[in-house]
């Protein structure tokens, strides 16, 4: 039961963090709110029995890639953006409404079509598929084609960056 509170306490956590990384209008703040989020993701790892998942999670993306983020903003002295003339509240009530209609007909039709998934994990087979022998081994092997292309992709995003970075102090 306790497990359950904590999950729902996390997803609402991750929930806000998102939505405030979103509204946040300076880039920094912005940041921080991903760092939240990102932290909250680790913890619902946590919960679900993924413990090398959730401590990569904090060790890799919200450590090295947070960071690297920081750099690059404080790099190009980005600005806080100016705030919106007006938000049209009736339009962001319309836009839930409607996500919320889509995401129920997309289950009905999933339902009907019975695509959806069965399958319900023990907290063993939870354990031995979300230790760090078993994604290791699916990463270097099924896996090792697209690990390597978002390799090459964060090299090629932190060399455009830098290069950005140094042209606008020329």
């Amino acid at each position: 039961m306790i497990a359950q509170l904590l999950f729902f306490l996390l997803a609402v956590t991750a929930i806000a963090a998102a939505l405030g990384m979103l509204i946040a209008r300076n880039p920094v703040s912005s940041v921080l709110w991903l760092v939240l989020n990102l932290f909250c993701i680790a913890g619902l790892y946590l919960t679900l029995q993924a413990s090398f998942l959730g401590v990569i999670q904090v060790l890799i993306y919200a450590g090295a890639i947070m960071v690297l983020f920081l750099f690059v903003i404080m790099l190009l002295n980005l600005e806080a953006l100016p705030y919106p003339r007006q938000i049209d509240w009736g339009k962001v009530l319309a836009f839930v409404v409607t996500m919320i209609v889509l995401a129920q007909l997309v289950y009905v039709v999933a339902l009907g079509l019975d695509v959806l998934p069965t399958f319900v994990a023990t907290s063993e087979q939870a354990a031995v598929t979300g230790s760090a022998q078993a994604l290791g081994r699916e990463l270097l092997t099924r896996y090792i084609m697209p690990l390597q292309v978002i390799g090459i992709l964060l090299l090629a995003a932190t060399i455009g960056a830098v290069m950005l970075a140094k042209r606008r102090f020329i």
